[in-house]
């Protein structure tokens, strides 16, 4: 069929995209998709956006601009971590009505973000088809900013794959973004890696105390350097 072939050639479309595609008027263009989907052509992800691929990472990244893939998919797409998401999360600046869609068993999250949060991402193709997706160093940023992971699980994936993380970017992001709590964080963990970034972040640090893992009870020992509660055994 000729307008499924024209369609396969779209990461999402909508009524518009397939009444453009047909020359014919909205109504019309319903008529068919619903047919199409009565026949299992297409696949509806949400109301009015549709997709004839399968694949979730190329629905998510393309359902709502701007927006990027961060968190738990990032890292597993960079092979930080071997566990297999079972959240996609979408970083927008953007409110959504649905906040969370299920799309080929697969839960897609989207978080509005402030605009000074935005960057950091990158376009990868993957398949036939652009995606747009958190570098590594912000991908792991995002996760605590957000406390999408625990901090003990982003410490375990920083000391396994530190060899691939740009510090020096990782550091420049933290500074741009100027989130005490998150600077005092990451600043520990890279110290205990031997990874000395005090003098770049010291004026961005205050004399408050928080727990090192936001997913545990604040309870154990001090840092009066990093001015953080060893919570975790990093």
């Amino acid at each position: 069929m000729v307008l499924v072939n024209e369609l396969e050639k779209y990461p999402v479309f909508t009524l518009k995209t397939v009444a453009d595609i047909i020359e014919k008027d909205r109504n019309y263009a319903k008529l068919v998709v619903y047919r199409l989907k009565n026949d299992r052509l297409i696949l509806e992800i949400e109301k009015n956006r549709y997709t004839l691929q399968k694949d979730p990472l190329i629905v998510a990244s393309n359902i709502i601009w701007p927006s990027y893939i961060s968190c738990w998919s990032a890292l597993r797409y960079y092979n930080l971590t071997e566990q297999l998401p079972q959240v996609i999360s979408v970083m927008t600046t953007r409110a959504r009505r649905k906040r969370e869609i299920i799309f080929n068993n697969t839960r897609i999250v989207f978080t509005k973000i402030k605009p000074k949060y935005f960057f950091g991402y990158r376009k990868e193709r993957h398949g036939d088809f652009n995606i747009f997706i958190a570098e590594k160093e912000k991908a792991l940023i995002d996760s605590a900013l957000f406390k999408k992971i625990s901090f003990s699980e982003i410490g375990d994936i920083i000391k396994d794959n530190i060899a691939t993380i740009n510090v020096n970017l990782l550091v420049d992001y933290l500074i741009k973004i100027r989130n005490k709590a998150l600077i005092k964080r990451f600043g520990f963990l890279l110290e205990d890696l031997g990874i000395d970034t005090y003098d770049r972040v010291k004026g961005f640090l205050d004399y408050k105390y928080i727990p090192l893992d936001y997913a545990l009870a604040a309870e154990g020992k001090k840092d009066k350097k990093w001015r953080v509660i060893k919570n975790a055994g990093l």
